[in-house]
């Protein structure tokens, strides 16, 4: 694998709360707490909860915005957490190719002594 994986990074996207987050700022540009607990099927305190986590892994950056927060997705931290993606299944591809070569390998042999 070319990137490191962050293990603290993952654990955060890894919550599927917290990645419908991440697509409703994406699709909005940026959105608040409230904003946010309005559109998912959980707690305002919640939301600021799970915004919490986001912004210590740096995928969220929040500027204040009145009584609230205005939080925005990091791009550049996004596009860090899709090329360890990218590189985690690539590494598994290879895995697979290689697995599946073993297997035809294992199969012709047997074939082969079948057929002796």
């Amino acid at each position: 694998m070319t990137a490191a994986v962050d293990d603290d990074l993952w654990s955060a996207i890894g919550d599927p709360t917290r990645r419908r987050m991440l697509d409703l700022l994406l699709a909005a540009g940026n959105g608040t707490a409230t904003s946010l607990s309005e559109q998912l099927p959980v707690t305002r305190q919640a939301i600021a909860k799970h915004l919490g986590v986001l912004d210590r892994v740096g995928l969220v950056h929040a500027t204040p915005a009145g009584r609230e927060r205005r939080y925005h997705v990091d791009e550049a931290q996004l596009a860090r957490a899709v090329a360890q993606l990218a590189s985690v299944g690539s590494a598994w591809d290879a895995r697979l190719r290689r697995i599946k070569r073993l297997a035809e390998a294992i199969q012709a042999a047997k074939d082969q002594r079948a057929t002796q």
